[in-house]
């Protein structure tokens, strides 16, 4: 046996057999392996509990994501269940270009240009093809500039949204929305739901439903982009967006702001007006141009800050147009005849009016250089002559003697829309401006210029009101004067003289004819403009007197007809109606109302190288004052007052409301040749027979026996 077998041998003897003087050491591991094998066998009942806490959070997993993407399943099939179906439902894209659930109203001067619009003004399709690419690119770059790239909505957009409302302290869906531009079109759309009058009070409930910000209408409003990116071409969808944006001021579609805002068509736009129209989608009624053209500027520097920085605009491109930035129309910056404008839509059925459904366009009577020239009157005397903080207001029509309305400014603030009208809307007491129908009275009845009465203490008793005393403004009395003199120095106790002696009833009746259609007073007060009406009635009676004394219904309208149709649908060729008094009457009413100017309580009218005619009027505690008169040409009444009758301080119609009408006069004769007045020098003059003085005690029976004599004789 070799040695190496021998020590094989003895070794597995001594792992047999152990030694009985002392027990064998146990084997000890080898290494690290060793160590792990008997940590691992300390810990084996602990291994047991963690493979059952790991069994049970896999359970658990495995049960959660389970719920998740079988619900996500669900979600998917529903929400593409849902596209489809508003899929389905979607018209073709030529449908929903004009979506205007009322037409709008154009209308023209007397030159035939465009002064004012109301309704829904739609300026005609465009498309991605025909608008100016800097339109198209300006509103990319403000509303979606990864359009194109999208599939209705954008994720990241959506967070950045939530971002920049939580960062700014407003809650994840307030203020700005990240919303796509195709997102925007679904909302302009509705979501597909038509306007129906039966269901909403108004379109402007319709409108604000549509608009609302709730997360279901949030979710709605994604699923139905979705599906009009699914329906249509990117094209198409940004066609009906640009058609359908409102845009301030009435405009619905580029078109019609471009239109509205700068006169001209949205192909034809620079790119500092395109960055002005695209700056209105984010507020279109606060930065509207016509609201504040700077406002507006500033808002358009923005857009073209996002054009250059996206690469539509070159640096040299964005730097022009900053230097160069848009400016309104003529038409737009004048805003002239916004009263006017409202007037004549009152006067319109409403198919033709308010609720029209067919585009119309409207020839009118306003002169837009005599509109400008009654505003500026109107803000010169009030900047001059009236204190600052004054809440007085003031009216002016101005006139054709035909009754056709060339101006109309109906408060001090020019520039409005939908505002309360003092010159239509108003009825004042007319004051001394109501006497020349007392003394056309007395001339159609054949008396002349020139015949007189007397200016006295005076007292009339009328039943269940007691005794009236009517006294001059200076509250002195001038003895025996003119019928003329009377009307210069608008003499009170003449006047009703004259009113009974012709009898009442006649005196409403001539100015009832003349077009004063409101309620005229039943007593003698009715000689002194106790009786209300509006500035329009009371220029349209002067109006007659003018043109040789036939009544006149003041108008505004000359034409109306649909948009792209010739036919005339309504029209109007003059105002002048009946006569209300002769001629030769009416030419020495004119001579008289001529010395009010020239020579009496009128002066401050006087226009240098015209001959003019006319009649101040302030009423009792000169709650209001007025002017009244013409030239050969033109017809101009002025009201000043206070909306709450608050009576005017040191102001009579001889005043402030003559000095604008002579401001507006010379404005509106400037550059004109004079022509005299038509009127006609009186007859040789006769004593009106006139009642003695009245005590004031004297009762019923006595004055009616002294109105007697004077009427017969003594």
């Amino acid at each position: 046996m070799t040695d190496s077998k021998r020590r094989k041998s003895g070794l597995v003897a001594d792992k047999r057999y152990g030694s009985k003087s002392k027990s064998p050491a146990p084997a000890k591991p080898r290494g690290a392996s060793g160590k792990l094998a008997q940590k691992r066998k300390a810990k084996s009942p602990r291994r047991s509990g963690g493979n059952f806490i790991t069994r049970f959070f896999g359970w658990l997993f495995g049960l959660v994501w389970g719920l998740i993407w079988r619900t996500g399943m669900i979600v998917v099939l529903l929400v593409g269940l849902a596209i489809a179906l508003i899929y389905s439902t979607l018209p073709d894209v030529s449908a929903l270009l004009d979506g205007r659930a009322r037409g709008s109203v154009t209308l023209m001067d007397r030159d035939d240009k465009v002064f004012a619009w109301r309704g829904d003004q739609f300026g005609g399709v465009i498309t991605t093809d025909t608008v100016s690419p800097h339109l198209k690119n300006a509103v990319l770059a403000t509303e979606d500039k990864r359009f194109y790239y999208h599939f209705g909505i954008s994720p990241r957009g959506v967070a950045s949204a939530v971002r920049i409302n939580l960062r700014e302290g407003r809650g994840p869906l307030s203020g700005h929305g990240g919303s796509t531009i195709t997102q925007q079109t679904a909302k302009l759309l509705c979501l597909g739901v038509p306007y129906d009058p039966d269901v909403w009070k108004s379109e402007a409930e319709y409108e604000s439903d549509c608009r609302q910000g709730s997360l279901w209408r949030k979710i709605k409003e994604a699923v139905f982009a979705m599906a009009m990116e699914a329906k249509y071409s990117k094209d198409e969808i940004l066609n009906i967006y640009l058609n359908r944006a409102f845009l301030g001021a009435g405009a619905r579609g580029f078109e019609a702001a471009s239109q509205r805002y700068f006169g001209k068509s949205a192909a034809q736009v620079n790119p500092s007006e395109a960055a002005m129209l695209a700056g209105l989608l984010v507020a279109p009624t606060r930065y509207a141009p016509t609201n504040s053209l700077k406002r507006s500027q500033e808002r358009a520097q923005v857009v073209l800050g996002l054009m250059e920085e996206q690469g539509y605009l070159t640096a040299d491109q964005a730097q022009s147009a900053r230097a160069n930035p848009a400016h309104l129309s003529e038409a737009a910056a004048a805003q002239a005849g916004g009263y006017f404008a409202d007037w004549v839509m009152s006067e319109l059925p409403d198919y033709f009016g308010g609720n029209t459904t067919e585009d119309v366009i409207i020839k009118t009577t306003l002169d837009q250089r005599i509109q400008t020239s009654a505003e500026e009157a109107m803000r010169f005397i009030f900047q001059e002559k009236v204190r600052d903080g004054s809440k007085a207001q003031a009216a002016i029509v101005v006139m054709s003697a035909d009754g056709a309305v060339r101006a109309m400014v109906g408060g001090r603030d020019t520039r409005v829309t939908g505002a309360f009208n003092r010159a239509t809307q108003a009825a004042r007491q007319t004051g001394s401006s109501f006497k020349p129908f007392v003394y056309a009275t007395a001339l159609e009845m054949g008396h002349s210029p020139l015949d007189t009465v007397v200016d006295e203490p005076y007292c009339i008793n009328i039943p269940g009101s007691g005794q009236w005393c009517p006294k001059n403004y200076t509250n002195k009395y001038y003895g025996r004067v003119t019928l003329a003199q009377a009307l210069k120095d608008s003499l009170n106790v003449p006047a009703v003289k004259v009113a009974e002696a012709m009898g009442l009833d006649n005196v409403r009746k001539v100015a009832s004819e003349f077009g004063i259609e409101s309620d005229l007073a039943a007593g003698p007060a009715l000689a002194l403009g106790a009786s209300e009406s509006s500035l329009l009635e009371m220029t349209g009676a002067y109006a007659g007197i003018l043109n040789g004394g036939s009544s006149v219904e003041p108008y505004g309208l000359t034409e109306l007809r649909l948009q792209g149709e010739s036919e005339v649908l309504m029209g109007t060729g003059t105002g002048i109606g009946e006569r209300v008094i002769n001629a030769e009457a009416a030419g020495q009413l004119i001579w008289m109302m001529e010395k009010v100017i020239s020579e009496g309580s009128g002066r401050r009218a006087a226009l240098p190288g015209w001959q003019a005619a006319g009649k101040t009027g302030t009423t009792q505690a000169a709650r209001d004052a007025w002017f009244i008169g013409f030239t050969a040409d033109y017809v101009a009444g002025v009201w000043m007052g206070y909306d709450d009758n608050t009576p005017l301080s040191g102001v009579t119609g001889g005043g402030l409301p003559a000095e604008i009408w002579h401001e507006t006069m010379v404005r509106i004769h400037e550059g004109m040749t004079p022509k005299p007045l038509p009127m006609q020098a009186p007859r040789q003059p006769k004593v009106i027979a006139q009642p003695k003085p009245a005590k004031p005690q004297g009762g019923l029976g006595q004055a009616v026996d002294k109105l007697l004599k004077d009427l017969f004789g003594n």
